[in-house]
C-alpha cells in the first residue's frame, strides 16, 4: 500500500508548498510573534555557522544521491535524497527560528559589493530556494506514491534532475552569502 494516492500528488504538492512557503514568508515578514518562540542566544548565534555546515552536507548528499541513481543504486539514492530533504528541512527550521527572533542579517561590507554582488546573489539564492520547494515536494510525493518500477514511468526523473540542479545552485549561493556575511565582512 502506498503512502500517498498517486492521483493526489499534484494537490498535495500544492498544499505542502503553499503551507511551507507561507511559513517562510510569515517568519521573514515578522508575522510570527517573537514571544511565541523560546529564546536561546547561544543557538541564535550558532545558527548561521550550523546552517553553513548543513548546506555543505546537503550538497554532498545531493551529489552522492545523483551518482547513486546513475549507478542504479535505487535504495542508496532514496536514502541520500531523503537525507538531503531532511537537511533542507533542518536548515529552514533553524533559519526561520533565527529570522523570527532577530530579523534578516545585515550586510556589513561596502555598498558597491552589497549592490552589485551580494543582493543579486541573495536574490537568485532566494528565488531558487522558493522554486525548489514545490519541485522537491513533487518528486518526493511521486517517489512515495509508486512502487520503484513505476517511478521510472513517472516524471520523477525529469523533474528531479531540474530540482537537484537548482537545489545545488541554491545551497552553493547560500554558502557564498554566509561567507560574505560572516567571514569576509
Amino acid at each position: 500500500m502506498q503512502l500517498v494516492s498517486r492521483q493526489r500528488v499534484p494537490l498535495l504538492t500544492a498544499v505542502l508548498s503553499i503551507v511551507s512557503l507561507g511559513l517562510v514568508f510569515s517568519a521573514v515578514g515578522g508575522v510570527v510573534p517573537e514571544w511565541l518562540l523560546p529564546r536561546s542566544q547561544t543557538l541564535v548565534d550558532l545558527i548561521p555557522h550550523l546552517n553553513a555546515v548543513i548546506s555543505l552536507t546537503a550538497i554532498g548528499t545531493i551529489v552522492a544521491g545523483w551518482r547513486a541513481i546513475r549507478r542504479g543504486a535505487v535504495a542508496t539514492h532514496r536514502n541520500l535524497m531523503v537525507a538531503s530533504f531532511g537537511l533542507f528541512g533542518a536548515f529552514l527550521v533553524f533559519y526561520l527560528y533565527r529570522v523570527s527572533i532577530e530579523g534578516p542579517s545585515t550586510f556589513g561590507g561596502p555598498d558597491a559589493v552589497y549592490q552589485f554582488f551580494y543582493l543579486p546573489m541573495l536574490a537568485i539564492h532566494i528565488l531558487l530556494a522558493v522554486v525548489c520547494v514545490p519541485l522537491l515536494f513533487y518528486v518526493l510525493l511521486l517517489a512515495v506514491s509508486r512502487p520503484v518500477e513505476e517511478i521510472y514511468r513517472s516524471r520523477h526523473r525529469s523533474v528531479g534532475q531540474i530540482a537537484a540542479v537548482l537545489w545545488l545552485i541554491s545551497f552553493s549561493l547560500g554558502i557564498l552569502v554566509y561567507g560574505l556575511l560572516y567571514v569576509v565582512y
